[in-house]
């Protein structure tokens, strides 16, 4: 008897665990009214992320004085930053018309793959470019040795690898999980922590995974970031001049800004402490990250950078050259 009630108990748990084919974004559970007017909001944004990133890449392709380091690196971002959006933002807007509509199971994992491949190759990316900025101000006469055009292509193949390769480990460790049916995702695009819930088996090694790679990327990175930038301010503090000192600092002030945006919503989604709906507030804070974030990087790095003003204005013929 009880063998043939352990028997039934398997079949029941091997039927309700299938094949999983696709899964449902429960997105925003907000009123219809509110849906529509967030996806005429959030079209406006990716747009803006679009045109605002590709102006970046535009003018640095176009304009010759903008082939330095520091805008190759810049480059890159705009193109992380275009990749990051358009990974997340386009489901999202579908599920706000139609929150019924599923995402299929290998579309979902490579949505995971690629949010988590773009979000490590920026984080690297944003230590290159500190690292740039290090350079220039505290050795600026070796700045041409040492930021020669092969250390820049390998700084930068070397941040996209790592991304890579780290996302790559999370994703084969998530393939070989059996889900449930009826699989609802409470996020509005499939986020890693949010697609492990829902696995019909024990998460524990892929949620430390998760956790020590949100470390190796994140805090280490940040610090030594940091560290550069306090090495940049003394070697600041240093210059006689007043106007040396700004235009060193001008420099500076654009990354920093954005390092504050990325690492600070990152940080406080994947390391930092709970409080509340840990569930809710992460949504939130991933939607500035995947929406607000790539939009705002080229403002920021458009009103605080004289010489891409200086570009757009060539480009647009508003300035011609002397």
């Amino acid at each position: 008897m009880v063998g043939k009630l352990d028997y039934i108990c398997h079949r029941d748990m091997v039927d309700n665990i299938t094949s999983i084919t696709e899964f449902i974004l429960l997105g925003f559970p907000l009123g219809l009214r509110i849906q529509i007017l967030l996806f005429g909001l959030f079209s406006l944004f990716y747009a803006c992320t679009l045109l605002g990133n590709g102006v970046i890449l535009g003018l640095i392709s176009l304009d010759s004085r903008l082939h330095t380091p520091m805008y190759f690196f810049l480059s890159h971002l705009a193109i992380v930053d275009i990749a990051y959006a358009c990974n997340t933002v386009p489901q999202m807007l579908v599920n706000l018309l139609k929150p019924d509509k599923p995402i299929s199971f290998a579309g979902c994992l490579t949505q995971t793959f690629l949010f988590l491949t773009f979000a490590v190759t920026e984080c690297l990316l944003l230590v290159v470019m500190s690292y740039d900025r290090y350079v220039a101000i505290c050795s600026p006469l070796r700045y041409s040795a040492i930021m020669n055009w092969r250390i820049c292509i390998t700084l930068v193949l070397t941040s996209w690898t790592i991304g890579v390769l780290l996302s790559l480990i999370h994703l084969m460790l998530l393939l070989p999980l059996p889900f449930c049916r009826f699989q609802k995702i409470n996020h509005f695009f499939c986020e890693i922590m949010a697609v492990l819930k829902l696995a019909c088996a024990d998460t524990h090694i892929n949620e430390i995974v998760v956790l020590a790679g949100a470390i190796s990327v994140l805090v280490g990175p940040f610090t030594s970031i940091v560290i550069s930038y306090i090495c940049i301010l003394c070697a600041i503090l240093r210059i006689q001049s007043g106007e040396g000192q700004r235009k060193a600092f001008s420099t500076c002030s654009s990354h920093l800004c954005v390092v504050g945006l990325f690492y600070g919503t990152a940080i406080i989604m994947y390391v930092g402490p709970r409080y509340g709906n840990p569930k809710e507030q992460k949504k939130y804070l991933l939607l500035f990250h995947s929406l607000f974030n790539p939009m705002l990087n080229p403002l920021i790095y458009s009103l605080r950078n004289l010489e891409v003003k200086n570009a757009l204005k060539r480009v647009l013929g508003i300035e011609r050259d002397l």
